[in-house]
């Protein structure tokens, strides 16, 4: 039997989604507290690997196994086994061709700044801090050069190890509630650090160190030296996957904190 399930992570004190032989990964522990519950090794495949430190709202991963299990006792099971940053939402019994990653047709991210004068205390590892301030209305007219299907070489990290860096971005935007400021994307995939390297550079026309004509020219440039730095990855939210053809009981929301 193969199964999807839904998992919200904070991931603060990890080093990213994959498993790493040095350190405490997401994956790591999910396939333990899973493989406690089916009595043999479980493999996860996710839909969207995150770097250290970027958390999720509802990453959707799948596995296969021959265990007699309910998804009652699959979600109670493996929560009583992990920390209480990594929880099981869901899980669900799915098609043998359901593939967490290769059937996603899109994936949607949230970027949250926090802009203030002094940095919180409570969230500081769970949104990015700008202490100057932002001009939200800039930074979203800037961003809509990025919808369709481009090249984001621009915005792609060194260590890429992707064979095109032709994305489609189907929505994006920069929205400001209170002392909070969002960018939302979603898009068809993403690449190393992107949405990260566009909120930094983001960041900088709200800032006012460069205007508009400058975020084209270095979009357009395809030269990741042209732009501004990668944003932390404290303000980063694996919102969820999309799936076209496949029924799954997702409930992810944007994260707001407060």
């Amino acid at each position: 039997m193969r199964y999807a399930l839904g998992i919200e992570y904070g991931g603060a004190a990890y080093c990213g989604w994959q498993r790493q032989p040095h350190c405490e990964s997401i994956q790591q522990n999910l396939e333990s507290a899973l493989g406690f519950v089916a009595n043999h090794p479980v493999d996860l495949v996710c839909a969207g690997r995150t770097d250290a430190g970027v958390h999720a709202i509802e990453q959707v991963a799948h596995f296969d196994s021959d265990a007699e299990r309910s998804e009652r006792a699959w979600v109670l099971g493996a929560n009583c086994r992990l920390p209480r940053d990594i929880r099981l939402l869901w899980v669900a019994p799915v098609a043998k061709d359901f593939h967490a990653r290769f059937s996603a047709t899109a994936r949607s991210y949230r970027y949250i700044i926090m802009n203030t004068d002094v940095p919180s205390a409570v969230f500081h590892d769970r949104v990015s801090w700008e202490f100057r301030p932002l001009d939200h209305e800039a930074m979203h007219e800037s961003a809509q050069i990025l919808l369709g299907e481009h090249d984001f070489s621009s915005f792609r990290a060194v260590g890429c190890q992707a064979k095109s860096s032709s994305r489609y971005v189907h929505e994006i935007s920069v929205s400001r509630r209170g002392r909070l400021i969002f960018l939302d994307v979603r898009a068809n995939a993403f690449l190393y650090h992107m949405v990260r390297n566009i909120a930094g550079s983001l960041i900088a026309v709200g800032r006012g160190d460069h205007d508009g004509n400058w975020f084209r020219e270095v979009f357009e440039a395809r030269d990741r030296n042209r732009a501004e730095v990668t944003a932390s990855a404290a303000g980063l939210y694996f919102l969820k996957p999309s799936y076209r053809e496949y029924k799954l009981p997702t409930r992810a929301r944007k994260p707001v904190l407060f």
